[in-house]
């Protein structure tokens, strides 16, 4: 057996642009067959970090909210804030982002709702029982959601190798403190510099680990500390600084484990659909993007996660190299995100497809592709 994907590619002629491609696509794949009446719809995007464009545009996004709306359902757009301090940290600044980067009501026709709430601290621990985590705390928009439309920009990712729906779904919907576990097993230690003693950590501490000490700064107790992150995520002075070391296999097993707190309520109301375009080198949380490694290949949908980013990946595996990006010079790798930055990007796809996300084996169907247009198609 193998999970069913479909694909189009970007060409586009006067009987079929892009909007009615993505349209065509969702409804083939039955992206939004189901949505019931008056479901709320979380549609997970990446609204993208101030001075990067390589985001799935807004425009392109409204087909799918009115293809919501078309089913009776109540679609928003939704992301969880940030582990790191940059413009999508709180949502005051997520939100003035999203507006800045185009996704305002008017183009997109749905609100934007941050799914973890004004600091990361709306979240509900969800039973996963996997290989890392007992239970993941996914972001209370998403958790509380009917139904979840996963749209994805494919890009490079230096932990991950790439992106896709997995890592949307999964990193992207934990809460800035599940964030931190998945980035690390390692206690946080406090900087006793830049500790103002406001007693935040102490309040958002669940296991008491944390004290006050010597002139009344942060101590944290190694032997109670469970590595929650929930004292990094929200200590204002960034007193207990953020842990990125990791394993690339650990990483990726552990947002699969999300992936799937993301989806364990939500059986038979998740898609997926993937845009392998601007395929730029990093994600979209840094400032900038990069000329793209490989040409706009199309678009994927499909109602298995894991099938759907294996497909991804075979597309740009098997796509020309642009010239005068990172990977020129390079034309002949067989891995392209693994030349870039020297991780497995398969971890993820194997934890996933072992923990019952989906599975890798994929037929794929391809659709108005421009040798197949025929008049009147």
């Amino acid at each position: 057996m193998s999970s069913k994907v479909y694909f189009t590619d970007m060409t586009t002629d006067s009987r079929k642009n892009l909007f009615d491609k993505t349209g065509q696509l969702a409804e083939k794949a039955g992206l939004c067959d189901l949505v019931e009446t008056k479901d709320l719809v979380a549609i997970k995007v990446h609204f993208g970090e101030l001075g990067n464009i390589a985001y799935v545009p807004p425009p392109i996004i409204r087909v799918i909210v009115e293809m919501v709306k078309e089913k009776g359902g109540k679609p928003f757009l939704t992301d969880a804030n940030t582990l790191y301090g940059g413009k999508r940290h709180n949502a005051v600044d997520h939100i003035e982002t999203a507006l800045k980067n185009g996704f305002a009501y008017e183009t997109v026709g749905a609100p934007i709702v941050i799914a973890d709430g004004l600091k990361g601290a709306d979240f509900v621990n969800v039973a996963v029982e996997g290989k890392h985590f007992e239970s993941v705390k996914i972001s209370s928009a998403v958790h509380h959601a009917d139904a979840i439309i996963a749209i994805s920009h494919v890009k490079g990712h230096e932990l991950f190798g790439f992106g896709g729906a997995l890592k949307n779904i999964g990193m992207g919907c934990g809460s800035p403190g599940g964030k931190q576990i998945m980035h690390s097993d390692l206690i946080p230690k406090v900087k006793e510099e830049k500790c103002t003693a406001c007693g935040v950590c102490i309040e958002r501490c669940p296991e008491n680990a944390i004290d006050r000490v010597k002139d009344n700064k942060a101590f944290i107790n190694d032997e109670l500390c469970i590595s929650c992150g929930e004292c990094v995520a929200f200590c204002p002075s960034r007193a207990i600084p953020i842990n990125w070391k990791t394993d690339e296999t650990v990483i990726q097993e552990k947002t699969a484990e999300y992936a799937r707190g993301v989806l364990n309520r939500k059986k038979g109301k998740s898609s997926f659909i993937n845009f392998v375009m601007n395929v730029t080198p990093d994600c979209d949380c840094a400032p900038w993007n990069d000329l793209p490694i490989v040409p706009d290949l199309g678009i994927l949908a499909s109602l298995d996660p894991v099938a759907i980013d294996q497909a991804s990946l075979d597309l740009v595996n098997r796509a020309p190299v642009i010239m005068n990006s990172v990977l020129d010079g390079q034309k002949d790798t067989e891995d392209k995100f693994r030349a870039v930055h020297n991780q497995d990007t398969s971890y993820i796809l194997k934890h996933g497809e072992k923990i019952g996300l989906g599975q890798r084996k994929y037929d794929l169907e391809s659709l108005w592709l421009r040798q197949n247009y025929k008049e009147g198609e």
